[in-house]
């Protein structure tokens, strides 16, 4: 095997690591503070995150991004301090903008006057943030994800004891608006450790130029991205209620949130790598597709438990206080498996230097989405939100193999795309039908009926891609020894 294929299987194994440890201990702190708050607790942060969250993307403003982008000759020490000090100032002049004006705007919006205190306290991330965005960049572009792994990973474990001693002792909503701008606090001195470099103090406009033409696609793309999958946490806290996001937030959590985490890993590995191959379409291709089946192998029995159990899973462990959130829940678990047929395809796009197709590729999807999200929530509330999110991940399949035939360099057809992942897709289709079967007929324990499930899924995937696993598993055996 060549050395990228050694550094893409080393980078999915530590982001694998990252993955396991920081989406396995949020979900025990979600799982915690979900006993101890109320739906409308964590309505009130889905209300908050909108509007930081929103603020948050245009923090980048797409340098990370850029830096990775480019080859090394392409970058000076020049580069990297500029787009320090760049990201510190604009992440000021945006923390003034939503402490001063957003928050008091959105306390009306919604008519919570808590949001007036809780908007400054979350969107600390937004100012802290920029600190490790040259630090992380850099690490990424040399592919030392061990790093990465043991700094994020650290950091959510201190941020997640932390938020649920807070939770305790009757903190409430703060203990939720805590985590985020702990986890990035705590990993500040670990990320200079890690690359032993300091800005310098200059600030070059040649050099902001080379970085922002790049980047402003990519921010376009990212507030674009982030409107539309926050759009539906805007219109459900105005047209419906706290509560009632508070619901619909849970579900995602538990679905979606695990997705994103995911391709966060994933993409981080995938980035780079892609950018180095930018001249053979063949090796992306081959890559592209390894990553949309491996995804669906991690993904696809983790959604089919959340599918399968969601009623008794969110009665017998959370209580009857989240049960709006199950047929939720049920919905998006499904739409995450479609999802994950083409979650990589944007990366790729960016990859390649397409970012303003990208940019085009998400203004069409929004004017999809919106309209059916609208319609969903004032016909069906929650249910309805959570169908149009379905209906938008099917268009947004479509989408993607349009652009694979027709709009870039890279070619990937229906049927390859299917090569790939229908061991995946036969495995769920089996598992579901007898874990369906003895939850619903034989009412077997909800916890038994998981494990057999996830034992039936391991099986069938051995025999239909265990000579594939077993070869990438023994290669990463020999990497590390």
């Amino acid at each position: 095997m060549d050395s990228s294929k050694s550094l893409v299987l080393k980078g999915v194994f530590w982001n694998a690591i990252q993955l396991i440890v920081n989406q396995g201990f949020a979900f025990i702190v979600k799982l915690v503070l979900a006993k101890i708050l109320l739906p409308e607790q964590f309505g009130l942060i889905g209300m908050a995150t909108v509007f930081t969250g929103f603020v948050s993307v245009l923090t980048e403003l797409g340098i990370g991004a850029a830096l990775i982008q480019k080859k090394e000759d392409q970058l000076t020490s020049a580069h990297y301090s500029t787009a320090f000090w760049t990201g510190i100032a604009w992440s000021a002049l945006l923390y003034g903008i939503m402490a001063f004006a957003i928050a008091p705007l959105a306390a009306k919006f919604y008519n919570e006057a808590i949001l007036e205190q809780l908007i400054p306290v979350i969107s600390l991330g937004i100012l802290l943030s920029p600190i490790n965005l040259v630090n992380r960049a850099q690490l990424s572009k040399q592919m030392n994800f061990k790093k990465i792994a043991r700094i994020e990973s650290a950091s959510n474990i201190v941020a997640g004891i932390i938020s649920i001693l807070l939770a305790l002792w009757g903190a409430g909503v703060w203990s939720l608006a805590f985590n985020s701008t702990a986890i990035i606090v705590f990993a500040i001195p670990f990320y200079f450790k890690a690359t032993n470099w300091l800005p310098k103090l200059s600030w070059s406009h040649k050099a902001f130029k080379d970085i922002f033409g790049f980047g402003i696609f990519a921010t376009g793309t990212n507030v674009i991205n982030y409107f539309v999958n926050n759009i539906d946490y805007l219109l459900i806290g105005k047209l419906l209620s706290a509560q009632l996001l508070g619901s619909y937030s849970f579900a995602f959590v538990l679905t979606d949130t695990f997705r994103s985490r995911l391709m966060a890993v994933i993409n981080n590995v995938m980035y780079p790598l892609y950018g180095k191959k930018q001249g053979d379409p063949d090796a992306m291709k081959r890559y592209y597709l390894k990553v949309v089946s491996y995804n669906c192998v991690i993904v696809f029995p983790v959604m089919l438990l959340l599918f399968i159990l969601a009623e008794p899973f969110v009665l017998h462990i959370f209580g009857s206080k989240w049960e709006n959130s199950i047929l939720p829940l049920k919905i998006l678990s499904a739409s995450i498996m479609i999802q994950m047929l083409v979650n990589s395809n944007t990366v790729l796009i960016r990859a390649l230097g397409r970012p303003g197709l990208e940019l085009k590729l998400q203004m069409v999807k929004a004017a999809v989405y919106i309209p059916a999200l609208v319609f969903g929530i004032y016909k069906y509330g929650i249910v309805g939100a959570s169908w149009a999110v379905l209906f938008s991940r099917v268009f947004n399949v479509l989408i993607a193999q349009y652009t694979f035939n027709y709009l870039i360099t890279v070619k990937v057809t229906t049927s390859e795309l299917f090569n790939e992942i229908k061991g995946s897709v036969f495995a769920t289709l089996f598992s579901f039908i007898i874990g369906s079967a003895l939850l619903n007929f034989f009412h077997v324990n909800f916890l038994i009926v998981g494990l057999i499930v996830l034992l039936v899924f391991g099986l069938s995937i051995y025999k239909l891609m265990g000579d594939e696993l077993t070869a990438h598993i023994n290669f990463m055996r020999s990497k590390r020894a």
